[in-house]
């Protein structure tokens, strides 16, 4: 069904309702109106990395870790595999009456707010620091969601209703969302903030986009006139619907001060186009409409936009997703693919060779660390249940084979004491045992979704889910100086959702995986990667700082010094990053044709290693523009494939709107002459080249025209 039939029917259905009963439905707890034959609806429901908080379901990688795998078609595949469960469980608690929260079909993800600071603890929602990765991502996510496999027929319903989330201009800190006013530049807003929610309306045709609780240059981000109306509606012709954050208009009155009370916060959201709440406040529209405060005609406006969302999803008659059957959830398929994202997204920072474990030498290998064996530490935030979690202890017990494991939690995850008769960390006499009867040790460390994540998780210092610095809490810096003071070699396992500094594992650790919250199963990969059956391909979505000191003032949204574009000093890790167990490396790239979709680049690319290769061509460029990011960016990505011992040649496009710089007062356009183009596995700055012992190809003076 296309949108305009979708609409029509819209139209008529709106047109039946009394405004109260036109009111009612801009919740998102909308109420049924029985006699119109319309059941009640629940908007709500999410499925960042798996359909999530609605029972059992297939688990992913934290969308960090789908950001780390630079593979567009996995995350289209990924999105399907989403959207297939969320029909199979809507169509069985329809059935059943069960029309709760977390039940519906409109999926509230991806998030693509751009991650610029380490410390913001949503940022392990997003895919990453770099506004086209996320856009590239972002597009085939939202393909999977709404369209499923193949080719979508004419007269085909949406699967589900994807959501860009958080617009705009919203990336912490989380203690102070409710009031914050973001301060950002033109320059900042169309070059950083809004490209991948352009590319979201635009070219993935997603169906919703959410406000974010902050404001931005003054106006609250779910009511904003430049955004909303300029931006939204005015430059980019978005014909779907726009939901708030939940309660998010509430902080009109509350929190930011702008409205008086309830009624002007729903008059003033419904003005600007918000269609749908979440949360209380639309329970004023009534009082609002009544005392003529609010215009009859904006609800109608915004009811007839979320029935056309209804009808496009097949709501009210059969449709082709009706007999997609409980089965499907969490099916060996989908499992899967599950399975192929978590080996994709795991990235090798550092091995001195001691990975894959020799089996000839090591005998013994001691597990230690609070997330060797942590359930919470795979799954991130925003996840479903799992009929099974394998963890990084039981991967490593489970591929063994002869290889004797001990374990030791070592310390709490951020208490100083897990006993509390205790003496303050009593756990580290026992790591210290493990190691010395050790010949290698596997250190499990790392965060989970309790200190780093929404405002609101427990545990962490403020209650607000950000992180004060890039250190690991006290009782895991402890383990570390325990582990370290016994000489035994040890491989470190990051599981986190950020960057951590991690200069103690550079300085000290054998070899280093950034595992980031690897999913259910995830830790079976995990040990796969240690015990050599698979190979290592995961490329970083984000910078690895060194210290929380190269980066600036937490609620400074200059994006000056702030990612790989515009860090100026030298990162531990650069985005793009990531070693295998082979060498690999661009041996040549040269232009081989121009046409109006961009510039094809022939690649020969070879591996002199006994592992097969995933790897991640990158194209990164500077043009001679004056508007230019301070370090070459980001151009065209592709995962490839390359046998052992082999070498490839493939071709990568390039897009003419690479060509494009955004100037001070926030104009995109072709403003260079021509760009040098940089072809490698990563970067092609210094500390990149230094990491990998060869450097990127350049090609240069590329004519940005003709």
């Amino acid at each position: 069904m296309n949108r305009e039939e979708a609409r029509a029917k819209a139209i008529e259905l709106v047109s039946k309702m009394t405004v109260s009963e036109m009111a009612s439905q801009l919740r998102y707890d909308s109420p049924a109106i029985e006699r119109l034959g319309i059941p009640e609806y629940n908007w709500w429901n999410e499925g960042l990395h798996g359909f999530a908080r609605s029972g059992t379901a297939t688990g992913f990688p934290q969308a960090i870790g789908l950001g780390a795998t630079f593979d567009e078609e996995l995350l289209d595949e990924i999105g399907d595999v989403i959207s297939t469960e969320a029909r199979a469980k809507y169509n069985e608690y329809s059935k059943h009456e069960d029309r709760d929260i977390y039940k519906g079909l409109t999926i509230w993800s991806p998030n693509v707010n751009l991650f610029r600071d380490p410390r913001w603890g949503r940022g392990q929602e997003t895919y990453g620091e770099d506004p086209y990765h996320i856009a590239r991502l972002a597009i085939r996510f939202i393909h999977g969601l709404q369209e499923g496999k193949g080719p979508k027929a004419d007269n085909a319903h949406m699967k589900t209703a994807a959501c860009a989330k958080h617009f705009a201009v919203h990336s912490g800190p989380e203690a102070q969302r409710h009031h914050f006013d973001a301060k950002v530049s033109l320059k900042d807003l169309y070059e950083t903030y809004l490209p991948q929610f352009e590319a979201c309306v635009k070219e993935a045709g997603v169906e919703s986009v959410m406000g974010a609780y902050n404001r931005t240059n003054g106006e609250p981000c779910c009511a904003h006139s430049y955004l909303m109306g300029k931006v939204l509606l005015a430059e980019w012709g978005f014909e779907g619907h726009f939901v708030s954050d939940c309660w998010a208009i509430r902080d009109f009155h509350e929190n930011h001060k702008v409205t008086s009370d309830p009624v002007e916060s729903a008059a003033l959201a419904l003005e600007q186009g918000c269609d749908l709440n979440c949360g209380c406040t639309y329970l004023s529209l009534d009082q609002g409409l009544k005392e003529g405060k609010i215009d009859e005609e904006l609800v109608r406006r915004s009811a007839i936009k979320l029935f056309t969302a209804r009808y496009l999803l097949g709501l009210f008659e059969e449709n082709e997703y009706d007999s997609i059957p409980y089965e499907k959830v969490e099916c060996a398929e989908h499992l899967a693919v599950a399975k192929k994202a978590c080996e994709e997204s795991i990235v090798m920072l550092k091995n001195d060779g001691i990975l894959p474990v020799d089996r000839s030498k090591v005998k013994t290998i001691g597990v230690i660390g609070p997330n060797a064996d942590s359930r919470a530490a795979l799954e991130g935030n925003y996840f479903g249940t799992s009929s099974e979690y394998i963890t990084p202890l039981a991967g490593l017990i489970h591929g063994a084979d002869g290889i004797r494991i001990l374990y030791s939690e070592g310390a709490d995850l951020f208490k100083n004491r897990p006993d509390n008769l205790a003496r303050p960390f009593n756990r580290l006499s026992e790591a210290a045992a493990v190691c010395e009867h050790s010949d290698l040790v596997i250190l499990c460390l790392g965060l989970d979704a309790t200190i780093e994540g929404e405002e609101g998780d427990t545990g962490n210092q403020f209650a607000s889910g950000d992180k004060i610095d890039l250190d690991l809490p006290e009782s895991q810096r402890k383990l570390v100086e325990t582990v370290i003071k016994s000489g035994t070699p040890f491989v470190v396992c990051m599981l986190t959702g950020s960057a951590m500094d991690m200069r103690f594992a550079e300085e000290n650790a054998s070899a280093i995986l950034q595992c980031w919250y690897p999913g259910p199963r995830g830790g079976d990969t995990i040990a796969d990667i240690i015990y050599g059956k698979l190979n290592p391909s995961g490329k970083l979505p984000v910078t690895i700082y060194k210290s929380v000191e190269d980066v600036p003032e937490f609620t400074d949204y200059s994006m000056k010094g702030r990612t790989y574009r515009y860090i100026e000093t030298e990162p531990l890790y650069p985005f793009g990053f990531g070693l295998g167990y082979s060498k690999t490396k661009v041996d040549s790239a040269e232009i081989a044709g121009r046409d109006e979709s961009g510039v094809k680049i022939k690649v020969k690319a070879s591996n002199m290693g006994d592992y097969a290769a995933r790897e991640v061509l990158q194209v990164y460029i500077k043009t001679d523009s004056e508007y230019e990011t301070l370090n070459a960016r980001l151009a065209a990505f592709k995962s490839i494939e390359i046998p052992a011992s082999a070498d490839t040649e493939v071709t990568i496009e390039v897009p003419l709107t690479a060509f494009t710089t955004v100037d001070n007062e926030g104009c995109r356009k072709v403003h260079a002459a021509a760009a040098d183009f940089f072809v490698g596995f990563g970067q092609p700055d210094k500390r990149t080249e230094e990491l990998y012992g060869v450097s990127s190809i350049e090609i240069k003076a590329v004519p940005a025209e003709g």
